[in-house]
């Protein structure tokens, strides 16, 4: 029903081409991701008298360069979604779609024309495109996704292949984080974490869950860099991993927000493509030693992709090749975790911590002593929910195994979930 990755990326590619400013990362800590952003970050917003706004923002101080204020659009914007660094998506509020093409935004903001290309039905509350070929609206609770396949779409010949995504998404801001992930607050305070892959097919995970109430608009150009207003003031967060559904690596920087005051745009909306987030590359870990998350799961996705065969008495090499675990489902997790050697589990819990099973993040594991089993924890499907994806070697008749399952109710790879116990390995970082 959609473009492959590829083809969507071309396009977004195209837009990016045209931008002649310079590459700037955005580096975290030791064995943190870098956010790598084609220049300043660039937020288009409009006032409440329909002028348009162009704002730039230093990705990696938080500093804004500039504010330039535009002409009138010449109707009531309702909802708005950044294609370019020169095309902008503006619905009014009769439902109306218009695009506003820039023809200037250095010193001063101009626009070459505001063209209708839809004639009503745009009813969306919000609007986002996530820098990749998907455009995004919500409307009554439901999320709406479209095609984009040009630069500069002209109407339903380029902006089609629609489809409702779900109900369920009562949101009280909402903007793109990458490729089909998005990110939204809701008005009890929480920040959430989607990743859509399809119709009735969503991810989602709770990034935090209060503290962000207050919290009225929210931008983000990519690569976990996210603007969230308050109180007319723009603060700036960097997600050290976007794509983990966790929530505990963004850094906050209340004392030094981009402005304390003056943001009083009525709609905002980032240039989603204009970071990127970069993998982190962190030392790779010794038997016994201290591992990451993502060696965790990497060292997971290598007995999955082989699919080793299940059996309490036979051994498998790890992905390095330097040592051998059994290959039943507790040698499997000792692997991961790249022990000294195949524990049991009876005694996987002397080497981790029992924590909640609403705290598990990717390469923990529920283990059950009582039923024999464990899994390793490879990610939120639905954290409100309990559901989630995980990785096993589930029984001579399943091998490996890759599936999901819910933490709270129903069985996990066939065994009671309340049998099941969260831990958390002691040396995981």
């Amino acid at each position: 029903m959609k473009l492959s990755n590829t083809v969507r990326r071309t396009s977004a590619a195209l837009a990016v081409g045209a931008m002649s400013l310079g590459l700037v990362t955005v580096a975290g800590g030791a064995a943190q991701a870098v956010a790598s952003c084609t220049g300043n970050v660039s937020i288009y917003g409009t006032l409440s008298d329909g002028r348009l706004t162009y704002s730039q923002v230093e990705p990696n101080t938080g500093d804004r360069v500039k504010t330039l204020i535009g002409p009138n659009l010449g109707f009531t914007p309702k909802a708005m979604a950044t294609l370019n660094f020169n095309t902008v998506l503006v619905t009014s509020t009769t439902g109306d779609l218009y695009r506003v093409d820039v023809q200037t935004n250095n010193t001063a903001l101009a626009v070459a024309g505001v063209t209708k290309i839809w004639d009503g039905g745009w009813t969306f509350d919000k609007m986002v495109y996530d820098g990749a070929g998907h455009l995004y609206g919500t409307v009554e609770g439901q999320l709406h996704q479209y095609l984009v396949s040009q630069d500069k779409p002209s109407g339903s010949a380029h902006i089609g292949q629609h489809v409702v995504i779900d109900t369920g998404f009562v949101l009280k801001t909402l903007a793109a984080a990458g490729d089909d992930r998005i990110i939204a607050s809701t008005a009890d305070g929480r920040l959430l974490s989607y990743k859509i892959n399809g119709v009735n097919d969503w991810d989602r995970a709770v990034l935090k869950t209060s503290g962000w109430s207050g919290v009225d608009s929210l931008s983000s150009p990519g690569g976990g860099l996210y603007y969230g207003r308050t109180n007319g003031g723009m603060y700036w967060y960097h997600d050290a991993d976007p794509t983990d559904g966790d929530g505990s690596d963004i850094a906050y920087h209340p004392n030094d927000p981009v402005d304390a005051s003056g943001w009083t745009q009525s709609l905002l909306s980032a240039y989603a493509d204009n970071c990127a987030y970069v993998a982190p590359a962190p030392p790779k870990s010794v038997q016994g030693g201290t591992i990451y998350r993502n060696e965790v799961i990497a060292r997971a996705k290598d007995w999955y992709s082989r699919n080793v065969q299940y059996s309490q008495s036979a051994y498998a090499t790890d992905v390095d090749g330097d040592h051998s675990y059994r290959t039943d489902c507790s040698g499997f997790v000792s692997m991961t975790w790249h022990l000294t050697s195949s524990l049991t589990t009876q005694t996987l819990p002397s080497v981790s911590t029992q924590i909640s099973k609403a705290g598990l993040r990717p390469g923990d594991a529920l283990n059950s002593s009582g039923e024999g089993h464990v899994v390793l924890f490879a990610g939120w499907k639905d954290q409100d929910a309990g559901s989630f994806y995980y990785y096993s070697e589930g029984s001579p008749s399943s091998d490996m195994n890759y599936s999901t399952a819910n933490v709270y109710s129903g069985t996990i790879d066939s065994h009671p979930a309340s049998s099941y116990v969260a831990l958390r390995y002691d040396k995981i970082a």
